[in-house]
């Protein structure tokens, strides 16, 4: 289908290696697309994988037909570029540069975005299982089975504001928890506030 409507697949690669805590899987629809023939665009951001947040690290990757059309391409993002900045500071995409090619760090920064993922996953688990104990009759399986570092809690705008005034927890107003900041220290208390604002 998406070749009949002559679609171009865009992807946005924003937590590579948290979602499944495999970097390399977390890539495998984007290298179906491009096995398949696709000519595809996509954004990677390095900003929460890499721990650079404030650099604003990222890459913009665009497969064309040849190589014509690779520079056709180069030569209209640099249009588009230009007048919004002439020359990004460097030092976040050289950390990152640094560590993806050389064989002994990626390695390292690989096992570390495992271990990241399998520590989301068991907060994910632990979430659900504290719901549960703290007497919720309602169903959020949706938490462990989602993927990556942040969760849907299902919580509607005014159950997340009042959650903020009465118990001081604080997610995105359409619910989404960072599972990155739900720790075995505080999921007791993160699902007890869910369970008041919930029943």
């Amino acid at each position: 289908t998406v070749k009949k409507q002559k679609l171009v697949p865009f992807f946005d690669c924003a937590y590579q290696g948290f979602a499944s805590g495999d970097a390399v899987k977390d890539a495998a629809a984007v290298r179906m697309f491009v096995d398949d023939g696709h000519l595809v665009s996509m954004v990677q951001s390095f900003s929460k994988n890499f721990g650079l947040y404030g650099q604003r690290v990222g890459a913009l990757s665009v497969v064309g037909a040849n190589e014509d059309e690779a520079k056709r391409v180069v030569s209209q993002m640099k249009m588009v570029i230009r007048p919004m900045y002439s020359n990004p500071p460097r030092h976040g995409a050289r950390l990152v540069t640094t560590v993806l090619e050389d064989p002994k760090l990626k390695a390292e920064f690989i096992e570390q975005c495992r271990g990241m993922a399998d520590r989301i996953n068991t907060m994910r688990t632990s979430l659900h299982d504290a719901l549960t104990a703290a007497g919720s009759t309602k169903d959020w399986d949706h938490i462990v089975k989602q993927i990556g570092m942040f969760a849907y809690s299902g919580l509607t705008k005014d159950q997340v504001m009042t959650m903020r005034e009465k118990h001081h927890v604080y997610c995105t107003a359409d619910g989404r928890i960072s599972m990155a900041g739900v720790t075995s220290g505080n999921v007791d208390y993160i699902a007890n506030a869910i369970h008041d604002l919930s029943k």
